[in-house]
């Protein structure tokens, strides 16, 4: 039995509990941010507003504070939106936590004083002195999860002993587990996996997609290299897996369907997503101007097109 605490209890971080708790060990959650997912995770019966489940009664809920970060835990979860990561990041500083920490968060972050894009694990690693820091990814859809439909998932640890114990403690019959060393390679693929989505979603038959997709793949491969990830990990879990779950029934997709009908971002935004997170816009307003400035757009026509598209709210162009 491990001791287990999951910061974060948006959709992702609830139901990542259910095969916590499947594998008998004791597990915490807290919320930092959200009043209605406080609310939930706090009420008696634990139903969860956006999964749309109860969640298990053995699930403990505590208030977020720096008392609690400093409990003894095995195993730390971040299961935050990416604005949280330096949020986090100086709360588990100071706590000096000796847990082990796995990262459920998808993004990368562009840091300008060193003028230059980091994963999550990175920037935790670099600007908080956090170790023993590893990676969930993968096509994970969280309601799905949560009614434990079959999902499988990509732990990455350069130390590949941390990765399957983790991997151990919380595997089950329907959350299935993979292991990598290219913990860059999985967290850049399972970021970038959104941008090309939309790209995928513009697509306004079969035909084109299924091309935008094939295309798409081509660039994610060089992107990943480029930043010195694996190649072969492009086409695992956290890069073709977690791209067709995101292409089949994600946000990011949906937005690039109004794109790819002729409307700009912020028209579509206001007049059919005003209240969906869409993170490949997000993910594009942190790294496009560094990806526009660096990289040639010869080699990733597509991200290019679509970074130009969306920071200067024009009409997408396939």
């Amino acid at each position: 039995m491990k001791n287990i605490l999951v910061i974060g209890g948006g959709a992702m971080g609830s139901a990542f509990t259910i095969p916590c708790l499947e594998n008998n060990n004791k597990v915490t959650i807290t919320e930092p941010y959200s009043k209605n997912f406080i609310k939930d995770l706090s009420s008696k019966n634990k139903f969860h507003s956006s999964l749309k489940i109860n969640l298990p009664k053995k699930l403990k809920y505590k208030k977020f504070s720096n008392e609690l970060l400093k409990q003894k835990f095995d195993l730390i979860v971040i299961a935050l939106s990416l604005a949280g990561i330096d949020f986090i990041g100086k709360y588990l500083r100071d706590s000096k936590t000796k847990a082990k920490i796995l990262v459920l968060t998808k993004g990368l972050k562009y840091e300008k004083k060193r003028k230059k894009l980091l994963t999550i694990s990175e920037q935790l690693k670099n600007n908080y002195g956090l170790v023993n820091i590893s990676v969930l990814k993968g096509p994970c859809l969280a309601k799905e999860l949560g009614r434990k439909k079959q999902t499988s998932v990509i732990i990455a640890n350069k130390n590949i002993k941390i990765a399957k114990w983790i991997g151990k403690s919380i595997a089950t019959k329907y959350y299935l587990i993979e292991f990598s060393k290219d913990v860059i390679g999985v967290e850049v693929c399972s970021a970038i996996k959104n941008i090309y989505a939309m790209i995928i979603g513009a697509g306004q038959s079969l035909n084109t997609s299924s091309s935008l997709f094939q295309r798409s793949i081509n660039e994610m491969k060089y992107f990943t290299k480029y930043f010195k990830g694996k190649e072969p990990t492009t086409l695992g879990l956290a890069g073709v897996g977690d791209l067709y779950v995101s292409t089949a029934g994600g946000r990011n997709s949906k937005m690039g369907s109004y794109l790819g009908k002729g409307y700009t971002y912020k028209a579509a935004k206001k007049k059919f997503m005003s209240k969906d997170t869409i993170e490949g816009e997000q993910l594009i307003r942190e790294i496009g101007p560094f990806v526009l400035k660096k990289i040639k757009k010869n080699n990733i026509p597509l991200m290019n097109n679509l970074i130009r598209t969306i920071l200067n709210n024009k009409i997408l162009k396939i």
